[in-house]
């Protein structure tokens, strides 16, 4: 069996256990850092409720493995419904950029990794964050 492997600049991920909304947060989020084969704004749907469903998406972070591309953005804490799973496949540099830009929204736990020289494989648990308010103290 011949696998081509993804160019070193893309970066595969494939997101399960969450519900249509959660999924298309977490593409949103990562479609305003790099670019993709989804659209911000582009809504997953599920084709059947009594089966499991996954979403994928492509996203192109680096031209040059040595200088990341991913548009400049605003973080901010993305509230999601519950855990998600996602499995992110691509270089090492690339998945490693990813999962930075993912931490900037979210609350990312590795709970699965298959090293490679050339891709790795990296399983995340991605938990929401509420957006935090500024601390005020009074004085007495």
């Amino acid at each position: 069996m011949n696998v081509t492997p993804m160019p070193v600049s893309q970066v595969q991920v494939v997101l399960s256990d969450c519900s249509a909304h959660d999924a298309g947060l977490l593409f949103d989020t990562l479609c305003t850092c790099f670019s993709s084969d989804r659209c911000v704004g582009e809504e997953p749907h599920e084709a059947d409720r009594d089966r499991p469903t996954v979403w994928t998406g492509t996203f192109d972070l680096l031209d040059d493995p040595a200088h990341p591309t991913g548009h400049p953005h605003e973080p901010h804490p993305v509230p999601l419904s519950g855990p998600v799973l996602a499995d992110v496949q691509g270089s090492p540099l690339a998945v490693r950029h990813l999962r930075e830009a993912l931490e900037e929204s979210f609350t990312v736990q590795e709970v699965g990794a298959i090293p490679g020289d050339q891709e790795v494989q990296v399983q995340l648990v991605l938990e929401g964050r509420a957006a935090r308010t500024p601390f005020m103290s009074s004085s007495g």
